[in-house]
């Protein structure tokens, strides 16, 4: 072998083993394709056996509207399961505790909502620490579930969730309620297309990450889903409750 030949082969052999080693980083985020997921990773689906179905929102706190999602809520008789953003826990922590107050369930969406794959693992497992202890804080609770930023996930997400003492979860159901498009009647319409019981489902309280004022159509959206679930005597609540 020459030393062309010797040097080339090396550089081939380094170049394998980085994209090895980026496609084992970076294979959990095909678990974001939701129809993979659903049918090959049910449990990462957020989908139980028992006919419970929970309801989940993303992104929050905001003192702006999830206020209303928590009056609605109570309203209707439900209980939910928050996956909050830890740097806005730390900014509104009397939000924070009324929700865990009124007896919802806070989890862990991330300290931002920066992609997964952007960050190193010592910066993720860092960020889903702290967030974790941030909410323990405020409500005296430690947060049992994780939900990275877009569904993406990671291997070093994962790992840095289970350090945390958190388990992942994403959803079955959701009602791309972040788009400028999404109208109530559009985002009930694309909850009931991949609801099923034992599923759970993704909606949004804050237009932080999503089209400017979506959530006043989750919020109108969550309402009328409520009223249906009332009416059909459907079990549904926080993840705690949802038997996995």
């Amino acid at each position: 072998m020459t030393a062309l030949t010797a040097a080339t082969s090396g550089v081939r052999a380094a170049g394998l083993s980085l994209g090895a080693t980026a496609i084992a980083v970076a294979a959990p985020a095909l678990a974001s394709v939701g129809p993979a997921r659903r049918r090959l990773a049910p449990r990462l689906a957020g989908i139980s056996d028992a006919p419970h179905l929970a309801l989940t929102y993303d992104d929050g706190p905001d003192p702006v509207s999830t206020p209303l999602f928590l009056d609605l809520l109570e309203r209707h008789g439900r209980l939910a399961t928050f996956f909050l953003l830890g740097e806005h826990v730390a900014r509104h922590p009397a939000l924070v505790a009324e929700m865990a107050a009124r007896g919802h369930e806070l989890a862990v969406h991330g300290w931002d909502h920066t992609c997964v794959l952007l960050k190193s693992p010592a910066v993720l497992a860092g960020e889903l620490q702290e967030t974790v202890e941030v909410i323990a804080r405020v409500t005296g609770r430690r947060a049992a579930w994780y939900r990275p930023p877009y569904g993406v996930l990671s291997t070093p997400a994962l790992v840095a969730a289970r350090a945390a003492g958190l388990r992942t979860v994403l959803w079955s159901a959701w009602g791309r309620d972040w788009e400028a498009r999404a109208t109530p009647r559009r985002i009930v319409e694309t909850v009931d297309r991949t609801l099923a019981p034992g599923g759970t489902v993704l909606l949004h309280d804050t237009d932080r990450t999503s089209a400017v004022g979506s959530w006043k159509g989750t919020l109108r959206a969550s309402e009328t889903l409520l009223e249906r679930w009332g009416v059909d005597a459907r079990d549904v609540g926080p993840l705690r409750d949802h038997g996995m």
